[in-house]
């Protein structure tokens, strides 16, 4: 998960919500003061949900670097699974900085997937006794992982369905303004392609601004289908814009060959688009 354009900790609404009940009924199965749920990001494992029978052990935005964890070995194991009677007595465990931090003793964590199979994080728990989890346990807590993959799900396609709309302003006869927001997959790349060129073609553009500044890159890599609907616009007679290129589209983009190749103008802002073409914003008095 090396992605740092993904949804941000606070946008899991529905995972966060629901796993308090759920937290609540493995405390209760299992016995133990705290579960919790983690993500892994690019370096490190945050927690993004917690439950804290009696004393609060884990909070919610805890993080820990990720060689550093117990996540690791959960993740890395073949069974996708980690328990121990002791954490401080475990050759695995008890050298990590963590286990002298949290002074816990029994531990039972399994890997948690999103909908897709990629990793996302763990589901977790822990308690300041010596703890015996049995095979059953750890099926309960796979089982646990599953429902909570589903809110994952959930969440992810709340937050895609968001910018699933291809916003195309007119701004003068002749020009128009496309507001490129969030995530383009490849369902939402063929909107964003069948809309555009069907507009332009309609409405007899002579210029389309791009701005970019809403989008958000998925694993460094730039949308094939901004590339392609700039070149199929250009076919058409139609001169592009691009504007609203962030530091983050920059930087990924400094050897894209594609990109860099495209015979388009590029400009900071709107202003900047609407002066090129010949136009000017102006105060009202």
């Amino acid at each position: 998960m090396t992605n740092p354009y993904n949804l941000s900790s606070t946008d899991f609404h529905s995972l966060r919500k629901a796993s308090k009940k759920i937290f609540e009924l493995i405390s209760e199965r299992l016995n133990v003061n705290t579960a919790y749920v983690t993500r892994r990001g690019k370096s490190a494992m945050t927690v993004l949900s917690s439950y804290n029978k009696q004393e609060e052990i884990i909070p919610e935005g805890y993080s820990v670097e990720y060689g550093g964890t117990y996540c690791r070995l959960i993740i890395s194991d073949d069974q996708e699974a980690m328990t121990t009677f002791n954490l401080e007595k475990d050759e695995l465990t008890q050298e990590l900085e963590v286990t002298t931090q949290l002074k816990m003793k029994g531990f039972l964590g399994v890997t948690l997937k999103d909908s897709s199979g990629e990793v996302f994080g763990t589901l977790c728990v822990m308690d300041r006794e010596e703890k015996k989890f049995s095979d059953d346990d750890i099926q309960y807590m796979k089982s646990m992982a599953e429902v909570l993959s589903h809110l994952i799900e959930l969440d992810q396609t709340k937050y895609n369905m968001a910018f699933l709309n291809v916003p195309i302003i007119p701004i003068i006869k002749g020009v128009s303004i496309l507001t490129i927001q969030g995530i383009i997959d490849e369902a939402r790349a063929d909107k964003i392609m069948n809309n555009v060129l069907t507009y332009s073609a309609e409405n007899d553009i002579n210029y389309f601004i791009i701005d970019l500044s809403g989008l958000l890159i998925v694993d460094g890599v730039f949308p094939n289908v901004l590339i392609n609907m700039v070149q199929s616009l250009q076919l058409m007679g139609i001169e592009t814009i691009i504007t609203g290129i962030t530091p983050d589209i920059a930087r990924h983009e400094v050897n894209n060959v594609k990109l860099l190749s495209l015979k388009t103008k590029t400009v900071t802002n709107l202003e900047a688009a609407l002066k090129y073409i010949g136009f000017y914003l102006t105060e009202k008095e």
